[in-house]
């Protein structure tokens, strides 16, 4: 079992696609062990994304994550990282195969829709940045739909 964190971003959020974006996580057998919205602060953001803090569009991700709500999702399930990667597609969404997120959903780079984590280590520290251990569940994921 293995975790990982995903954020919709603010135009996800307000463009009303959260129910999809976490039915495509639970139809590959992904768990919701964790979930909250949340107005980030700009402090909270700059928190986050620290290891982009000397890169050149640092201010303008910190300025579109504090810009509108977003959802915090702790996800579970086997190779929950690569599954969740895959399920949201490249980062660019020009290059994002047909029928991920960013590739149906995502204008551009920069507002592409969702964050996820690059590693089980990543994963670990980014979950633990948004949920208190108390705040998150565990249960297996079955998946009804044929």
């Amino acid at each position: 079992m293995e975790s990982t964190l995903v954020i919709i971003k603010p135009n996800g959020v307000k463009g009303g696609i959260i129910g999809e974006i976490i039915s495509r996580f639970e139809k590959s057998r992904l768990s919701v062990s964790g979930l909250k919205a949340k107005s980030l602060t700009k402090q909270e953001a700059e928190g986050f994304y620290a290891e982009h803090k000397e890169r050149g569009f640092f201010g303008e991700l910190v300025g579109f994550m504090t810009s509108g709500p977003v959802i915090l999702i702790a996800l579970s399930g086997e190779k929950a990282v690569e599954k969740v990667r895959t399920i949201n597609g490249a980062t660019n969404p020009a290059n994002a195969s047909a029928g991920t997120i960013r590739h149906d959903f995502a204008p551009n780079t920069g507002e592409n829709i969702v964050h996820s984590s690059d590693s089980a280590a990543s994963a670990a520290r980014e979950i633990a940045f948004w949920f208190e251990k108390s705040e998150l569940v565990s249960y297996p994921a079955y998946s009804y739909l044929k």
